[in-house]
């Protein structure tokens, strides 16, 4: 039986761990090499989420001192409803800790802190050929039927 984790908000402190993890869900994505996020962007990102006035949050999974995973999530306003929606935009598990409930738990980390918010609904999208995650998504939600579109613009 592995040790137990805890979930809990990213601190500044967490930068050289929290790293990894991020380069790791990019290059998942095929944002690695040539196409890697800058620098810049990194650094952007995660003062983001040190500023009380930015509505971009983290979490991190942590086991004896080590970051296990993340979730970056946002609220936003919405034209269907009054109260505020949450997305979850990132959602990564070092490959050495993926089976043992970490994203499920950071999940539901999202799910309480968009409730605490007044939130009332939460959603994400994922690659269509993320099938294991998928396996895990239809536990904990519903898919919604929508497709994604998009169009860069620079």
């Amino acid at each position: 039986m592995s040790k137990p984790y805890t979930i809990r908000p990213v601190e500044e402190d967490d930068f050289s761990a929290w790293l990894p993890l991020w380069e790791g869900y990019n290059a998942f994505y095929g944002r690695s090499g040539s196409t890697a996020l800058s620098m810049y962007i990194i650094q952007t990102t995660w003062q983001r989420f040190f500023d009380a006035y930015e509505p971009v949050h983290a979490l991190v999974a942590e086991q004896d001192g080590n970051l296990l995973g993340l979730a970056h999530y946002l609220f936003h306003r919405s034209t269907i409803q009054i109260e505020p929606s949450c997305y979850l935009q990132d959602l990564f598990t070092d490959e050495s800790a993926r089976g043992q409930g970490v994203g499920r738990a950071l999940i539901e980390a999202v799910y309480r802190a968009a409730e605490s918010a007044g939130c009332r609904r939460v959603y994400w999208h994922t690659h269509e050929t993320n099938a294991t995650a998928m396996q895990l998504y239809d536990n904990v939600a519903e898919k919604s039927g929508f497709v994604v579109y998009r169009k860069s613009l620079a």
